[in-house]
């Protein structure tokens, strides 16, 4: 390149003077020169980037079999040379590693016994694993209309699907009913959109938990209403006993006493049966919630509203902490509903501070990272034993001595059916957080 340079310098030297001194023969002579050294300059330099550029090409075809001879004169061509190869066999590492992990990948993905599927705006199916193939007995899944064979109504939810959003659905074939819990959430993968789902068979976790939750209710209806029965059976048997003498036969009178006291049998019996009517009562309204009326209502006016409402219910060193972490938060919610939850909990949490010296309550409405909205009850008092978490949500336990124990699982129930959640945190001593999920 040095001696080319040199010698182009010298040939245009050679030219401009002899355009001087106007010698033709020579002036030709340089201007031939001049041209053929430009000539050969540029395709010099074409060659050396014709190679960059077949290394490039290459690179992008995945072809790794391309070396550049090495062995050459031109000291500055076997440093280039040398290079090229030497980033190629880099770049070939790097492509082999990242198809040994791509494949570890999908193993994982092909073995996940959670059925995975993506797919773009356009319904256009770039994933699916076998086991979601399994799920849906169809395969192979290349667009989401492909679902309508399976069942109209999966169609509708795949078509409609937002992300974050979680649904259930019931699938119905010729095998079986399987129930199957999907949750969505986006992705973009080079540079497009993509809504990720994923597709659970949760048969045998709901089978677990109906069974579990029969037990425990079944568990407190028996003691409740055993704590009903036994005393109106045995003041029943004891009044009887006043109309009989020990032969057995009928008494013709009682004494006065024997009237009393079979009065206030009665009257005990008459107050048991109060309570186990409206126990019964409960249970019927907590089996008829109606469905929410939604609307948007504004955080701050919600929480004005239980703040009045909660006033004749605050004990002394009790301080209920209002805080709205963000402006112009509004939930899409029946008001009369949640209302009547968060009274629910804040009652549960001044309850809960009766024997503490300075308690606090803080009601705190939010958006978290995953931009769901959310309402948070907490309070500092004893806090829930971690053997009563369980329990806590289930109807008619109580660890009151005057409570009905429907008032946790009538909140979750209504914040079920908003489609969020109402889930516990307890630290004896320390907080107890109710956290509702939107």
């Amino acid at each position: 390149m040095i001696v080319r340079v040199v010698l182009l310098t010298l040939t245009a030297l050679l030219f401009a003077f002899s355009v001087l001194k106007v010698w033709y023969f020579l002036l030709f002579l340089s201007l031939v020169a001049l041209v053929a050294q430009v000539h050969a300059l540029i395709i010099f330099i074409n060659r050396t980037n014709r190679k960059i550029a077949y290394f490039f090409d290459a690179i992008k075809n995945e072809d790794f079999t391309l070396r550049f001879p090495e062995r050459v004169a031109i000291k500055s061509f076997k440093e280039l040379n040398q290079s090229l190869n030497r980033v190629n066999s880099l770049i070939q590492e790097v492509h082999l590693q990242l198809q040994m992990r791509e494949k570890y990948y999908q193993e994982i993905l092909k073995q996940a016994n959670i059925g995975i599927m993506t797919f773009n705006e356009k319904g256009h199916i770039l994933f699916s694993n076998p086991t979601l193939e399994k799920l849906f007995n169809h395969s192979p899944l290349n667009h989401i209309k492909q679902l309508k064979k399976i069942d109209a109504k999966l169609y509708e939810i795949f078509e409609t699907f937002k992300p974050f959003e979680r649904k259930m659905f019931q699938l119905t074939n010729e095998r079986e009913q399987i129930q199957l819990a999907l949750k969505s959430t986006s992705v973009v993968l080079d540079e497009k959109p993509l809504l990720l789902v994923v597709v659970q068979d949760i048969n045998e976790e709901l089978d677990e938990k109906e069974t579990d939750s029969w037990i425990r209710l079944i568990r407190v209806l028996t003691h409740e209403i055993m704590n009903t029965i036994t005393p109106i059976t045995s003041i029943s048997e004891a009044i009887l006993k006043y109309y009989h003498n020990d032969k057995g036969e009928v008494v013709d009178q009682l004494d006065k006493d024997k009237i009393v006291s079979a009065e206030r049998g009665l009257e005990v019996i008459r107050s048991q049966g109060n309570d186990l009517m409206d126990f019964v009562q409960s249970y019927r309204s907590f089996l008829s919630v109606p469905k929410p009326d939604k609307k948007l209502v504004d955080a701050k006016k919600l929480f004005e509203k239980v703040q009045v409402l909660m006033q004749r219910d605050l004990n002394e060193g009790v301080e209920i902490l209002w805080k709205q972490e963000v402006e112009d938060l509004a939930f899409f919610i029946d008001e009369k509903q949640l209302t009547q939850v968060l009274i629910n909990l804040v009652k549960n949490a001044i309850h809960s501070l009766e024997t503490q010296p300075s308690g606090i309550i803080e009601v705190i409405a939010g958006v978290d990272n995953k931009n769901r909205k959310y309402i948070i009850v907490k309070d500092n008092g004893p806090g829930i034993p971690e053997e009563m978490i369980d329990e806590i949500f289930v109807p008619f336990f109580t660890t009151k001595e005057k409570g009905t124990g429907i008032g946790l699982s009538l909140s979750r129930q209504i914040v079920q059916l908003h489609g969020g959640s109402l889930k516990l945190y307890s630290k004896p001593n320390v907080e107890t957080t109710f956290t509702l999920t939107f």
